[in-house]
């Protein structure tokens, strides 16, 4: 068997801000946001957790549960700072490595020989080695297999380590709720409850025709995790799939005209995104809009550069499904090719923003 480790740092970007500001240190802080309660929350620290403040929740929500709410711009240059030296530290111990963020990252240590080949004091010592020369906690699961090192990376937290040995490893996994699997969602909880599945022990006794038959491929997944199979090595190569970038709107729009100036404004920055990651070929270009009941929508093409007229084209299939609701968000990505660039792309010059 494998020895998997999945590492996630403990409310990674808020704990930074605490860590150069220790005036935060006991405060509800929230990063992203802004004061004049637009926008969306990035993450928070468990102080505000407590209040029921999540990521991704709408600033007003959030300000509403939690009143003396601390927000925080944010510092993207200095996280990524962080989160290179915790990658440059996972090499002291493997090459076989995972990101998945800037603050989690599956580890292999099967073929390691350092503490006599231990996954457990692997793990503690990588928390350790963070800790000390970062000043920021992280939280570790460890396990044969690799969704459950990630499910139990959060078993513990904050600033824990879990550990699943093969022996335990059924047990585990036939207790675990459903809505601890990964790709489990909220939509899809609420169909497999309807259903009478709660855990992966309800899982092992219901038909996989029923599973594909109401999920599709991911019943098949589902039904492997259930029985604690996942044959997955690490995914070293990672490459990323697409560029964005989007902005909230201090007031929402009610024009098409209004979102097209938007895009305009936003279309440097997507050139200067493409620029600085020298990224594989363009393959489709990408408009989203979310409105005003947080619902969105995004419209997609195929094309092989980024296109001024084609976005706004985008822009107009997208506005037309607004359906009466303003805009308060307004996005463009370009989906990139699995084929590397070998030529440098040529694009307009722009000057910062």
């Amino acid at each position: 068997m494998r020895k998997f480790i999945h590492i996630d740092m403990d409310c990674f970007y808020a704990a930074v801000e605490m860590r150069d500001n220790p005036s935060l240190q006991f405060k509800p802080i929230a990063i992203g946001g802004s004061a004049d309660r637009r926008g969306v929350i990035a993450t928070c620290n468990y102080p505000a957790r407590e209040f029921g403040v999540r990521s991704a929740m709408a600033t007003a929500t959030a300000l509403r549960l939690c009143p003396d709410l601390v927000l925080v711009k944010g510092r993207m240059d200095e996280y990524k700072k962080v989160s290179d030296h915790i990658k440059e530290i996972f090499l002291r111990y493997t090459d076989q490595i995972e990101p998945l963020s800037l603050d989690e990252a599956f580890l292999d240590v099967t073929d390691s020989e350092l503490f006599g080949g231990s996954a457990t004091y692997i793990a503690e010592d990588i928390r350790r080695t963070i800790f000390e020369e970062t000043g920021l906690t992280a939280s570790a699961g460890v396990a044969p297999i690799k969704f459950v090192a990630k499910v139990a990376s959060d078993e513990n937290k904050p600033n824990g380590i879990c550990v699943i040995n093969p022996s335990q490893l059924d047990d585990f996994v036939k207790k675990l709720p459903l809505k601890k699997i990964p790709g489990v969602g909220k939509v899809t909880l609420e169909k497999l409850n309807k259903l009478g599945l709660f855990k992966c022990e309800d899982i092992r006794t219901f038909p996989i025709e029923k599973l594909h038959k109401h999920f599709g491929k991911f019943g098949a997944s589902l039904w492997k995790r259930a029985h604690a199979i996942d044959e997955r090595r690490l995914s070293t190569n990672r490459k990323r799939k697409s560029i964005g970038v989007e902005r909230t709107l201090d007031k929402d729009l009610v024009s098409l005209d209004e979102c097209k100036a938007v895009i305009l404004k936003l279309l440097p920055k997507l050139y200067e995104r493409i620029d600085a990651k020298k990224q594989r070929p363009i393959k489709s270009l990408g408009v989203k809009l979310k409105f005003d009941d947080f619902q969105q929508t995004t419209v997609e093409q195929q094309s092989v550069e980024v296109n001024e007229q084609l976005l706004i084209d985008l822009l107009s299939k997208a506005f037309e499904r607004r359906e009466g609701r303003n805009v308060r968000l307004v996005g463009l990505h370009v989906s990139l090719s699995e084929k590397l660039n070998t030529d440098q792309l040529a694009l307009p010059l722009f000057t910062d923003e």
